[in-house]
């Protein structure tokens, strides 16, 4: 197992205008990240987006075709869900997400039985609500983050306050000792298969 301290940054909802700003900042501090796509976010205006993202090292992944409460759909209707986005990411920019994370961090016995991707919920940053500071956001994250953390963000259109956050959360995990890797990295370099049956990851150890 590697004992490098290692923490997973992940983004929900794009692609969108946020998407490129947060796109900006990794790539000036050369930090790695995983994006959740929604599949109604992608359209060929936002290919470029896509395509930068895997340019910089980043992964992308699901998160659903309408992001809509799934644990209420029927077997059928979750396969669709995540059929759907997932042709789409494979149409757009030929690769296969590795992961899924339910909206609403919402799940259920029938979206485990019917989704063949490891689910990921992270650990939430609460940037969701608009409430929530800028600071706020900066503190949450450096109080809960340990090594094997899935730190759960949003790229969602407006979202500049986790746009103003994350130069600060990179830094201040930096100097923490921390590296930034993408979700398949994570598990990858801790030795951890994350395809365990009903199970849903905030941390590669929990």
């Amino acid at each position: 197992m590697d004992t490098q301290k290692l923490v997973a940054l992940t983004f929900d909802d794009g692609p969108t205008n946020i998407t490129e700003k947060i796109l900006d900042i990794l790539e000036e501090k050369k930090v790695l990240a995983t994006f959740f796509l929604i599949g109604q976010n992608i359209v060929p205006e936002k290919k470029a987006t896509m395509e930068r993202e895997l340019a910089l090292g980043c992964e992308i992944a699901n998160h659903s075709y309408t992001h809509s409460d799934m644990s209420q759909m029927d077997a059928e209707t979750i396969r669709k869900e995540i059929g759907d986005t997932t042709a789409l990411i494979k149409e757009m920019v030929n690769v296969d997400p590795k992961f899924f994370r339910p909206p609403y961090l919402a799940m259920s016995d029938t979206m485990f039985d019917n989704i063949d991707l490891p689910f990921i919920t992270g650990k939430d940053s609460k940037d969701w609500d608009a409430s929530t500071t800028t600071q706020d956001r900066i503190n949450t994250v450096l109080d809960f983050v340990t090594d094997g953390t899935l730190v759960l963000m949003h790229d969602f259109f407006g979202n500049e306050k986790t746009v103003e956050a994350l130069p600060v959360i990179i830094d201040k995990l930096r100097e923490g000792g921390y590296e930034f890797v993408t979700a398949s990295q994570i598990f990858e370099r801790k030795g951890i298969d994350p395809k365990v049956p009903h199970k849903a990851w905030y941390n590669v150890f929990e």
